[in-house]
């Protein structure tokens, strides 16, 4: 009778086990969505920022903020924390995938952070392109800006 005993309870301990890690991976998969703490995080790194709107991919291991002054910042989620990042103009040159969703972003300052990202609509890749984009250097900023254009 202890025996059968014994068996049932090492049978419950282990299904507790199994339904505890299977938990406990979907908590971690869920966390990396969590766009209330990439705010937080920017906040910390760039208190004198303003966010105007958050974009994340759709596997949620990056977001890219606009900021109210029309700068970009990007934040990458490293599991615990995210690593935020303030995009300077000309530091970033942008080519679109082609499965229409997505970017392939080259940040010139920081090329740890490169790579191909994916997300969940063809219009959420344009929002984010056209955010970058608006960080370039405009013609006023150049030092060339007041030459004509050259005529050929």
């Amino acid at each position: 009778m202890t025996l059968v005993t014994w068996m049932v309870i090492f049978g419950l301990l282990a299904l507790f086990a199994i339904g505890a890690t299977r938990m406990a991976r979907r908590s971690t998969t869920e966390e990396s969505h969590d766009t209330g703490l990439a705010i937080l995080q920017f906040g910390r790194a760039f208190p004198n920022e303003a966010i105007r709107n958050l974009r994340a991919t759709a596997d949620g291991k990056a977001v890219f903020v606009r900021l109210h002054d029309n700068k970009t910042g990007f934040m990458r989620n490293m599991r615990s924390h995210f690593a935020c990042h303030l995009i300077e103009p000309g530091t970033v040159r942008v080519r679109d995938l082609p499965n229409g969703r997505g970017l392939s972003v080259e940040f010139l300052d920081t090329p740890f952070h490169n790579g191909d990202f994916v997300f969940t609509s063809p219009a959420e890749a344009a929002e984010v392109s056209l955010w970058l984009l608006g960080n370039y250097i405009s013609a006023n900023d150049r030092p060339d800006a007041d030459e004509p254009f050259a005529k050929g």
